[in-house]
């Protein structure tokens, strides 16, 4: 938490939250943690909601994200139409920075160009899964003078780019790193980031790879999901 985001949930009439499930529990209990150890003006009132599940089946994969965006965005209205009262504040907890691979934005925009609910917001920057993981391992995000390209692993997949230097990728269901093997990269890996159950990898990919992938899946195999970023670098 920053200090700006701190004073913002202080400011807060409520917390809305949209539950995912079992499997997930894990997320909405450590912004529960987060509420009660940062709100100490007043304790913001909690109102949550199941989450909307992603039709992983759909063959389009970009229509099925649509219709999920525009299922959280009902179901956001309903918490704010039946929860909330006029002039009140509430606050959505994202994780790490909601500009980078989120769609909390996205469905708030929906939501206002809609025009069922009156409502404005404002985005607080918060510090970005990428900034941590550099963190972590030590590491610049850039080489001198070079661009960085930010992806996700069914776009790795789809097509190696062969002219950027260091290469993010997030949202990886598996198929990115099936993509980097054999290849000439340095590579550095991170799962749950900030939380107590952090786990972090770093070395060629040719040395590191088969640990990165058996610890992801006891790590996924233990909690039920998993949510992990890595860093590609060539070798040098």
């Amino acid at each position: 938490m920053t200090i700006e985001g701190i004073r913002a949930l202080n400011l807060c009439d409520a917390v809305l939250v949209l539950d995912k499930g079992d499997d997930k529990r894990d997320l909405t209990r450590l912004r529960r943690e987060i509420v009660d150890r940062f709100a100490s003006d007043r304790q913001p009132r909690w109102i949550e909601a199941a989450s909307p599940v992603r039709d992983a089946a759909n063959v389009s994969y970009r229509a099925g994200v649509d219709a999920w965006h525009a299922a959280k965005a009902e179901a956001f209205k309903a918490l704010l139409c039946n929860d909330m009262r006029a002039g009140e504040t509430g606050a959505i907890l994202v994780w790490g920075d909601p500009s980078l691979y989120d769609s909390t934005i996205r469905i708030l925009e929906m939501l206002a160009d809609n025009g069922d609910v009156l409502f404005t917001f404002e985005v607080i920057p918060g510090v970005s899964s990428l900034h941590t993981l550099t963190a972590r391992h030590g590491i610049a995000l850039n080489t001198i003078g070079d661009p960085v390209l930010i992806t996700t692993g069914r776009k790795l997949a789809e097509r190696m780019p062969e002219d950027v230097e260091t290469i993010v990728v997030m949202l990886d269901g598996g198929a990115g790193l099936e993509a980097v093997a054999g290849r000439d990269f340095d590579i550095y890996w991170g799962a749950y980031l900030g939380t107590p159950d952090e786990a972090l990898i770093s070395g060629h990919v040719g040395d590191v790879l088969d640990a990165i992938k058996r610890r992801r899946s006891e790590l996924r195999k233990a909690k039920g999901w998993i949510m992990d970023i890595y860093l590609l670098r060539r070798a040098r």
